[in-house]
């Protein structure tokens, strides 16, 4: 191609792009018009783009994997704009931490997170036993008395039997649940609602948080006599199959929303390369990727890769990398409640609770067929020629003992 013809492709490409020229707010706008018309460039336009991508991923009823980092449940972000979310149907599965899970408890005993001065100094916050997370802080008793709450609910014969994060959190959110109904609680927890609307909530590093911790602390204090455990390879294992089961089962396209990064980011993506590059069960990666973080893409970390980069792994599909990504640097607890607000905004959005927990059994039976048809290719990718000492001795012995072949004259 010349110069020239490539200049004219360019110019007429150019041509055809959106003209940025908003026009005045009076204050009458719906939410999504301001999305759509009033956030032309920057992170606005990254903001109008995730918007644009999670409102067709909700109109074309793609399975929804909500991923959630951070400590966004002491900020209330749960109240706000999850549990809204999830009781229109919008969301389908929550991968987050175990800290978001038990610091969501504090509310349904009593307790308050208050905002603090985040500069007034942390000796004399110690002092007070005022714990702080930024500018949030609560009582020191909060925890001890969570703690209780969590011991008390993990002893019940219900929970002593080895199980997944999605069992746990489905019990916890039934026991919870009932306490909110006891104490007349308005505001239900992300644990109850999530069990109320069949929603499986996932922890990657569930032994990184105060519910597991209470864990440790039963188990050493009753032995054997306390049977709970937590079983990681089912768990994963479940991701997996639940993914197979919205692509396989129920023939959806995909979507994943991500809240930050860190473990519950890896641990929803992670079900992709599972299936297709360990269990060389055929997937494509998912469809639309919405993330909203701060950290920058170029220092390797995991929490911050773009889809992209994902793709590489198998963990998005190339359409998704296309057409359907979109990678919004900002701090989530600014730009989320608008998003949320926008996409509630319209009526139209609004689906059936699609209750992925009650498939779980049948998801996991599936995808259990799934390698069982491809035992015998799986089992040959378990076999490597390990090296060994023995075995080094033993080439570089034979190889000594072979004759040396004379070298052919040259012509």
């Amino acid at each position: 191609m010349s110069q020239t013809t490539e200049k004219h492709a360019r110019r007429k490409s150019f041509e055809r792009s959106r003209d940025v020229h908003p026009v005045g707010i009076t204050g009458k706008e719906t939410p999504a018009d301001i999305i759509a018309n009033m956030f032309p460039a920057y992170v606005g336009r990254q903001e109008r783009t995730a918007f644009e991508l999670m409102r067709r991923s909700s109109q074309d009823d793609c399975c929804t994997f909500m991923t959630m980092s951070g400590a966004m449940t002491p900020a209330g972000l749960h109240q706000s704009c999850l549990i809204p979310l999830i009781e229109r149907g919008l969301v389908d599965s929550l991968t987050t931490t175990g800290a978001n899970l038990y610091h969501d408890a504090h509310r349904i005993i009593g307790h308050r997170i208050r905002e603090i001065d985040p500069n007034a100094g942390d000796l004399q916050y110690r002092l007070a036993r005022i714990i702080r997370i930024y500018d949030l802080g609560f009582w020191e008793e909060t925890l001890l008395e969570t703690d209780k709450l969590f011991s008390a609910l993990l002893l019940k014969p219900a929970y002593q039997k080895k199980m997944t994060t999605t069992e746990l959190h489905y019990l916890l959110g039934r026991d919870l649940a009932k306490i909110e109904a006891a104490l007349g609680i308005q505001s239900p927890s992300l644990l109850s609602t999530c069990w109320k609307y069949g929603v499986p909530i996932f922890v990657g590093a569930v032994q990184d948080g105060s519910i597991f911790l209470n864990i440790v602390k039963l188990k050493r204090l009753y032995g054997d006599k306390f049977k709970l455990e937590i079983d990681v390879n089912d768990d994963v294992f479940e991701m997996g199959a639940m993914q197979h089961h919205c692509f396989g089962t129920l023939k959806k396209k995909m979507a994943i929303w991500i809240l930050g990064g860190g473990v519950p980011k890896n641990y929803t993506l992670q079900g992709e390369p599972l299936l297709d590059q360990i269990l060389g069960v055929p997937t494509h990666g998912f469809d639309f990727d919405v993330q909203l973080c701060v950290d920058p893409v170029d220092n390797g970390a995991l929490s911050s890769c773009p889809a992209g980069e994902g793709h590489t792994w198998g963990k998005v599909s190339a359409e998704s990398v296309q057409y359907g990504s979109m990678y919004v640097h900002c701090d989530v607890t600014a730009v989320f409640p608008w998003l949320t607000y926008a996409l509630l905004s319209d009526p139209r959005i609004h689906k059936k609770p699609r209750r992925l927990y009650d498939a779980r059994g049948a998801a996991v039976a599936n995808l259990q067929k799934e390698i069982d048809k491809r035992k015998k290719k799986l089992l040959a990718t378990v076999e490597f020629d390990l090296p060994s000492k023995t075995r080094t001795k033993a080439r570089a012995k034979a190889s000594s003992a072979k004759p040396k072949k004379k070298a052919s004259k040259s012509r």
